[in-house]
Formats: structure tokens, C-alpha cells, sequence
């Protein structure tokens, strides 16, 4: 939810080094964009819409200088206008702010400035920062007192950078919001995320909350809001530039999908002893020794949709587990004595999640984060962490995260009951041939015929039963998400509970049917209740029932174990959201109001 990039080194690079960070962190939120470029003076150009259109406002202006400041807006406060774009600059323009976050306090502060007689320019929070900086500064404060000062004054999430004219250093902080400082041969780097400068140096800095950065031409500074020297470590991201590109794919989400064999190769990579019939998790070998009365696992959106995937597992090999909604958790507050507290998020970001995670922390639990992230928060924050490796994922719609933390998922079940259940071979065989399984389905996928039949109807419903009720709500979240139409996920067996009554010839609906057991032979009969109501059906099956009978389109899976025949369903939805969606022009990359990681509550 909205990106940062920051930058100081060769004044010649200092553009586009912040216009390629900024196209880099689109994901992160498009509704408008902007950048400062300082020395001796600030130089300041913002644009509502994409970064092209800042692009082409950019080729009428000339920008020199060797620090620089820009920022990505997906809109919490105020509308996408020019206005309302970062950069946001003080009333003299000495000063200029770019920040991710909500500033809870801001109303307070706008009205103590306004009384000071303060002029304000838009209806972002956002603004207060830089005219409390500057009136730090006209009362006497050097640029670094000023910009401490200001964020001490600063309550809710937030990560800001500021440069101010005539100073040779670059601001930031963080404090529940991601902010990542890159050291570079020739500069500094700072991003909400990584890929916002991964072609330019893969040596990071995962910095903390309330740690303050200050950046020079010769070198950087981490301290606590009081000056004191942070204990920092710089780390390697061990992912390839490449991997951030779309590599001849129409879109990052085809691109995604398509790269799901190679990402379960690497969630699976030295994890597993099908031999011994093992599940080796080195990094939690502490978890094997927990005997957790039960699990509660946290998460949001597509994550969420994951772990209703995991708490089945649990539940199905002897755990008592539940999923729930991050934002509701904090409010249930449910007992934690002796259970295990799990968030799911594949960014290591998401507000909500993290608000949960830490709820649970603070009254006793032990928690593990599950995320794609290496450092990011809530993998610094939980007492355990379980990386899915599915490499860096730009596409605003998740698609081999979600993919990956289900398989992760299957391996801290396997991990957690020690491979003592029943079965064990058979599902680590079935992990094992998972990637092949789902690049044949990759190879062999019809929806794209599929999709051409169903652009413009009503409505979508997806069902599903065990584990392909949460692989049909993710197919409906997705769906939705990038084609901007209504669809509707929910198990089978609810159908005839009201959502019966909107289904006529022109709502596809869409049957996740794997297996031949009681809930699959159910699902069938769920198919035909729809089909004699004339309504089309897409079957996503392993031919395993006679639900093909009924279909008027089939898209097929390989044959594979209960727990992962799912996952190749779920590439089948996510290709037919796809295509459906390409088909209707829509921004599939970028879908409107919505950003790749939430930052706020």
C-alpha cells in the first residue's frame, strides 16, 4: 500500500534511479506518483493516475541533483488528485515529504498549524509532516533535530522520507510500516520493498520500528528516535533481478502462474524424506518438541483462503485448529493458553496480521509467521518463522504465493504431528510429483476456450467441498479481483441456502470436484440441482466422478492425493480469471482500488 523510493549517490542517476524504483513498486499502489529531487533547491513534480503519466509531465522538465525522494499512492486519504500526490512539500517548498501509512493524529496537528496560520494545499495526512518540519526548522532546530522532533510528534503507522533543500541527507523512519535501506557501491537506497532496487544492489538493511535513517554521500546512519546507534545487519536478498521482470509475459500474473512448478520446487527444496517418511523444517525443529493444544492461524484475503486450507490439515491428522480472519481475531480475542498462533502473509506486512500476531504474543502465545519475505516484519516479530520461497511476486493478485502457502502449510502439519499419522508416504510422494503434476496442467489448460464462452455474464459462483471450498473462494477472490466482475465462492452444500435463487442461464457456475469420496458424489448433486435450472457449469476435475456428465465445460487435473489435487484445480481458476479478464481489456497487473500489500488497518 503505496511505495517508497529513495535514493542518494551520482547526481547524473538521481532521476532515474527514482523513476525506475517507482515503476518497480507499482504494485504497491497507482493512483498517482510523484518526485523530489534536492540540492541546493527541491525540485518537485507529482501527477495523478499511473507513472507514465508522471513520465510524460517529467520530459518537459529538466531535474538535476543528487539526492532524491518518490513515492507510489494507493489513496487512504483524500481522492487520487494532483493535490493529493507525494510528494507533499512545506509552504516555503524547502521541505518534502513522501510517506506509506496513516498518521492517526493528524487532525490535531493540521488544526494546532492551521492556528499558527498554516496554509494547507490537500486532504492527505500526510501533509502535516513537512510543515511541522519546517516550523521545527524556523524555530532553530538543524535538519536532523527537526525531522526527529517531527516524528516524535507522529502517532499510527507510518514510513516517511524527507529531503529538505540546501541538506545534503536523505530522512526516513519506519514504524509499522516496511521500509528497506539498500547500500550500493556508488549511493543509498531506500524502498518499501525490495524490488525497488534490486537492479542496483542486493546488500539490504531490514530496518526496525522507530529506527531513523539518515543517509549521506559517504555514508548511512541507523539510530532510535533519540539518537542512539541501532544494532543493524546487512543481509543478502538472494533474489535475481530477473526475477522482478516479466520476461516476454503479457502480464507479471501470467508470468506468476505459469512460474508455480518452479516455485514449489523451491518450497520444497531439502524439506522433505519421503524414505523416512519425514518432513525436515530446520528452522522450527523447536515446534517438534511443542505439543500445542491446538492451533489458531490468523490471515487476510487470499492468505486467509490458505489457512482455512491449513486448519483442515490440522484438524484431519488430530490438531484442533481454527482459521479466522486477522481483523476479527483482535477483536474475538480468543484464549491462547497453550496454542500455537500462526500468520499467514505473504508480503510479512499486512496490518491486520500483524496486529493479530502480536495480540496473541502479548497475552502468552507462541507464534510463527508463514510469508514469502525474508526480514520482513513479521518474520523479525514472531518467535518462529517458515519462508514458502516462492520468490518475488509483483502481480497485485496473488498466485504462486497462494500456491506455496499451501503447500508450506502441508509441510508444518507434517512437521508439527512428527510424520506419525497414517498416509505420511503417500502425501509426500504426492508433494514430490505436485510441481510436474501442475506444469501439466499448465501445458494442457483449456481455459482460455473456456473463458471466450463466459465474458459478460451475470455472475460467477464457485463451489467446492473439503479441501475445494477454500480453493473456491480463492477462485472467486481472484476472479473478481482482475476482472471486476461479481463472483461468489462458497462450500457446495450451501447453495440451496439462498444462493439458489440467483442462478439462471446466465450465471456460470463453476465446480471444483476432485476425488470420488462422500463430498465430491455430493458436489455432483449440487451440479445437477444448478443444472436443472439451466445454469451453464465449468467442472474443475480429476474425472474421478461422473460430474463431466453434467458439465457444458470441463477443465481438467492430473490424478493426485486429496490435500494436493486442489492446488492443480486452483491453477485452472486462476487461468480462467486470467483469460476472462484479459479478455475484458482490465488492468490485470494493476486492478483498480486495490494494492499488492495492506499495510493499514
Amino acid at each position: 500500500m503505496c511505495g517508497i523510493i529513495g535514493y542518494i549517490g551520482a547526481g547524473n542517476e538521481t532521476l532515474n534511479v527514482l523513476i525506475n524504483g517507482l515503476n518497480n513498486l507499482e504494485y504497491r499502489g497507482y493512483d498517482s506518483a510523484g518526485i523530489a529531487v534536492g540540492g541546493s533547491s527541491l525540485s518537485v513534480v507529482k501527477k495523478s493516475g499511473k507513472i507514465d503519466a508522471l513520465e510524460a509531465v517529467l520530459e518537459g522538465h529538466s531535474i538535476a541533483g543528487s539526492l532524491g525522494i518518490g513515492h507510489t499512492r494507493w489513496s487512504t486519504h483524500g481522492p487520487p488528485t494532483d493535490a493529493n500526490a507525494h510528494p507533499h512539500t512545506s509552504e516555503s517548498g524547502q521541505v518534502a515529504v513522501v510517506h506509506n501509512g496513516i498518521i492517526e493524529n493528524y487532525e490535531s496537528l493540521k488544526q494546532e498549524l492551521q492556528a499558527e496560520g498554516v496554509t494547507f494545499q490537500s486532504d492527505t495526512d500526510t501533509e502535516v509532516v513537512p510543515h511541522l518540519i519546517e516550523r521545527e526548522r524556523t524555530q532553530g532546530a538543524d535538519p536532523e533535530t527537526a525531522f526527529r522532533r517531527t516524528v516524535a510528534q507522529l502517532e499510527g503507522s507510518y514510513a516517511l522520507a524527507a529531503v529538505i533543500a540546501g541538506t545534503d541527507t536523505v530522512f526516513a523512519v519506519r514504524n509499522d510500516s516496511p521500509l528497506v535501506l539498500g547500500i550500493g557501491q556508488d549511493g543509498y537506497f531506500l524502498g518499501s520493498d525490495v524490488p525497488a532496487f534490486l537492479e542496483y544492489t542486493d546488500q539490504v538493511v531490514y530496518l526496525d520500528d522507530g529506527e531513523i535513517v539518515s543517509l549521506t554521500h559517504s555514508t548511512y546512519s541507523v539510530t532510535d528516535i533519540d539518537g542512539t546507534p541501532a544494532d543493524t545487519t546487512v543481509e543478502t536478498v538472494d533474489w535475481d533481478v530477473e526475477d522482478t521482470g516479466k520476461s516476454g509475459y503479457e502480464h507479471y500474473m501470467l508470468k506468476e502462474i505459469y512460474e508455480q512448478p518452479t516455485a514449489l520446487r523451491q518450497t520444497l527444496s531439502g524439506r522433505l524424506s519421503e524414505q523416512g517418511g519425514t518432513v525436515q523444517l530446520a528452522d522450527l525443529d523447536a515446534l517438534q518438541d511443542r505439543e500445542p493444544t491446538g492451533v489458531q492461524l490468523v490471515a487476510c484475503g487470499t492468505s486467509y483462503h490458505a489457512a482455512l486450507y491449513g486448519a483442515r490439515m490440522l484438524r484431519e491428522q488430530g490438531i484442533p485448529a481454527t482459521a479466522t480472519i486477522a481483523s476479527e481475531y483482535v477483536l474475538e480475542r480468543p484464549p491462547v493458553a497453550g496454542q500455537l498462533v500462526i500468520g499467514v502473509t505473504q508480503s510479512g506486512e499486512t496490518a491486520d496480521t500483524l496486529s493479530a500476531l502480536r495480540t496473541a504474543a502479548q497475552r502468552g502465545a507462541e507464534t510463527v509467521a508463514v510469508t514469502n519475505v525474508v526480514g520482513a516484519t513479521a518474520a523479525r516479530e514472531c518467535d518462529h518463522v517458515l519462508y514458502i520461497r516462492a520468490g518475488p511476486e509483483i502481480g497485485v493478485a496473488a498466485t504462486k504465493t497462494f500456491s506455496s502457502q499451501l503447500v508450506t502449510l502441508r509441510l508444518l502439519t507434517e512437521h508439527l504431528t512428527n510424520g506419525s499419522t497414517d498416509g505420511i508416504y503417500d502425501r509426500l510422494a504426492a508433494l514430490r510429483s505436485l510441481p510436474g503434476a501442475l506444469q501439466e496442467v499448465l501445458d494442457e489448460t483449456r481455459a482460455p476456450a473456456v473463458a471466450d464462452e463466459y465474458v459478460g455474464a451475470d455472475g460467477y459462483f464457485f463451489i467446492g467441498r473439503g479441501y475445494n471450498y477454500p480453493v473456491s473462494l480463492e477462485g472467486a477472490l481472484k476472479f473478481k479481483e482482475i476482472t471486476y466482475e461479481h463472483a461468489e465462492g462458497f462450500p457446495a452444500g450451501e447453495l440451496k441456502h439462498g444462493t439458489l435463487a440467483l442462478v439462471t442461464s446466465e450465471t456460470p457456475v463453476i465446480a471444483t470436484v476432485t476425488g470420488n469420496d462422500a463430498g465430491a458424489k455430493k458436489t455432483v448433486g449440487n451440479v445437477k440441482e444448478v443444472e436443472a435450472r439451466d445454469a451453464p457449469v465449468i467442472a474443475v476435475t480429476d474425472g474421478q466422478t461422473d460430474v463431466t456428465r453434467y458439465a457444458d465445460h470441463v477443465l481438467e487435473v492430473p490424478d493426485s492425493h486429496p490435500t494436493t489435487a486442489p492446488i492443480l484445480a486452483n491453477t485452472q481458476l486462476q487461468l480462467f480469471a486470467y483469460h476472462v479478464a484479459n479478455n475484458l481489456g482490465r488492468a490485470i497487473d494493476k486492478p483498480r482500488n486495490l494494492a499488492k500489500s495492506v499495510t493499514v488497518e
